[in-house]
């Protein structure tokens, strides 16, 4: 909250959207003017009540997220059966419920759940309008995927919800349609620079793949200046495995080992990447991991003696082109001409770099 409102965004556009608050919290939001308040059981309403009565709710429902990779509805929402008696409750305790939300989690598989939720959601917009409600809000949540090669793509997803808006919610009912729509703008934003600090060379005693290839019968363990309770959150929280790119490229007739990816921390679940088959690597190298923005640098620590990463910002020439446009007066294209251009993600042709190209330990680029 202290941070959108900080960039100039007006209360009335700031939701909190997560249901379970500490008091202090909701004592936060009331004393800034945040209204607009999440819940999705009686303990929670209760608190509200009590800290924040001239509070805004927005009912928090479960969805069917067993066809998502992060389950949210696990943790968060209250199920169809239980509405019409937590907005009674609500009614009663003179608190207006103006809204209602849901999250079908993050990695969602079938887009027909996003269908299924907005069809609850009118359901309990009817209960809410019965019971004295005034209710113009809906939240579809987020999770949405923000990178091409997904499994289900952005576009099919919102073909499906907009289909289902205009059945159960069609334009000009008077409800105002929200979604959360950070991992779909900032995953591919961000790409990720790690070094090699520390490597192991592990005898197999199985054969394996390399025997096949007569290489000889071992994997490597390679240990990272960043993991899983830092950048790489992303892996506890989506079970991803993330593949890197070799900043060096390796010859073609280089052996592939087994091998696999540790970050730093003094705990067995810091393991950023397992079953990889990779050239022998040497302490110094860098790996780069792309569409890196989703639950990394925003959930890192300084756990197990992390560092904070470095970050960044670089565009494509394009982008830099347009933006140089709106921003500097025409006159002074002239004398920009000699100026440094930035390139996209320091990939293209180094030699046309004014300097060369820096990596810096655990760098977001």
């Amino acid at each position: 909250m202290e941070l959108v409102q900080r960039i100039g965004v007006p209360t009335s556009k700031i939701i909190y959207a997560n249901p379970c608050k500490q008091i202090a919290q909701i004592k936060y939001a009331a004393k800034h003017g945040v209204q607009l308040l999440s819940f999705d059981n009686e303990v929670e309403l209760a608190k509200v009540v009590k800290s924040y009565p001239t509070a805004k709710m927005v009912l928090c429902i479960a969805t069917d997220d067993t066809h998502s990779l992060s389950r949210l509805s696990l943790k968060f929402g209250a199920l169809l059966k239980s509405c019409r008696h937590l907005l009674e409750n609500a009614k009663k305790s003179h608190m207006e419920v103006v809204g209602v939300s849901f999250h079908v989690g993050s990695g969602c598989l079938d887009p027909q759940v996003y269908a299924q939720s907005i069809a609850e959601a009118r359901l309990v917009f009817e209960i809410g309008a019965e019971l004295g409600h005034t209710m113009h809000i809906l939240d579809l949540g987020g999770g949405f995927p923000g990178v091409e090669g997904t499994k289900v793509r952005f576009e099919e997803i919102a073909s499906v919800i907009n289909s289902a808006l205009d059945l159960y919610f069609p334009e000009g009912c008077g409800v105002d349609i929200l979604a959360e729509l950070g991992r779909y703008y900032v995953t591919s934003a961000f790409t990720v620079a790690v070094s090699i600090v520390a490597k192991k060379e592990v005898l197999l005693d199985q054969p394996s793949r390399e025997e096949e290839n007569g290489s000889a019968l071992k994997t490597f363990v390679y240990h990272l200046d960043d993991g899983v309770y830092g950048i790489f959150n992303s892996v506890l929280f989506d079970n991803i495995c993330p593949t890197p790119i070799l900043h060096k490229k390796p010859p073609t007739e280089q052996p592939l080992y087994s091998s696999s990816l540790w970050g730093p921390a003094a705990a067995g679940r810091d393991c950023v990447a397992e079953g990889l088959w990779l050239p022998q690597l040497h302490v110094g190298d860098w790996l780069v991991f792309e569409n890196m923005g989703a639950y990394t640098v925003g959930t890192s620590s300084l756990l197990g003696g992390t560092q904070t990463c470095h970050i960044t910002y670089t565009m494509s020439r394009v982008a830099w082109e347009a933006l140089r446009r709106q921003l500097l007066p025409v006159e002074q294209d002239e004398d920009t001409e000699g100026v440094c251009k930035p390139l996209s993600c320091g990939w293209e042709i180094t030699d046309t770099l004014c300097v060369g190209p820096v990596f810096t330990p655990a760098s977001i680029m």
